[in-house]
């Protein structure tokens, strides 16, 4: 079974409902790493070592996050600028990261129809993630679409639980290596009709 790790991002965790029904459903999965980095690091100061090693243990990297100004929080943009090292994530020594699987799981506010070309925000959340899967490209990672919930202030408990199912359901899969392939042409990784609900 794959080891999965899930390098969670949210400064204002206790107030976020959608990002607890999510992180609840998780619980005490074997084989998964809860990595929280406002608990860990409430001062910023990030023991790259640490992550690293973190990383290397893993198979399959999830960056979970409130999809804050178009990006992460500040916490995990200093993640990856200081934990993926030249000649450890990338360039011509750095390799640690290659053939892992890794996406972003995200939670908005706004809805799904106002990222588009049309909407308020004039990009789709794909292309808004690019410098992600970009990194995952330069560091020989597997980028696979996002996991998005959207419109977040307007969501039922049913719907959140279903958000929550799924998310679970995708985690359990790829531990057992399923999906992989056929989930990499997805807008998100939540459409995917090979998910239960």
């Amino acid at each position: 079974m794959k080891k999965v790790l899930i390098v969670f991002a949210h400064p204002r965790f206790e107030n976020s409902r959608a990002n607890a029904a999510l992180v609840d459903r998780l619980g005490a999965k074997e084989h998964l790493t809860f990595h929280d980095l406002y608990e860990e690091y409430p001062h910023f100061h990030i023991d790259v070592k640490k992550e690293q090693q973190l990383l290397q243990e893993n198979d399959i990297i999830i960056w979970h996050h409130p999809f804050y100004w178009y990006s992460c929080p500040a916490l995990l943009k200093q993640w990856f600028d200081m934990v993926l090292e030249f000649n450890w994530a990338y360039g011509p020594e750095g390799h640690a990261l290659e053939g892992k699987t890794v996406f972003n799981v995200i939670t908005t506010g706004s809805s799904r129809e106002v990222y588009c070309s049309e909407g308020i925000n004039s990009y789709t959340i794909n292309e808004f993630l690019r410098p992600f899967e970009q990194t995952a490209n330069l560091c020989g990672m597997s980028y696979l679409p996002p996991f998005a919930v959207m419109g977040t202030y307007n969501l039922t408990d049913d719907r959140l639980k279903a958000y929550a199912d799924k998310y679970e359901n995708l985690i359990d899969q790829l531990q057992n290596d399923r999906l992989t392939e056929s989930l990499s042409n997805c807008l998100f990784l939540n459409d995917s009709s090979l998910l239960k609900n």
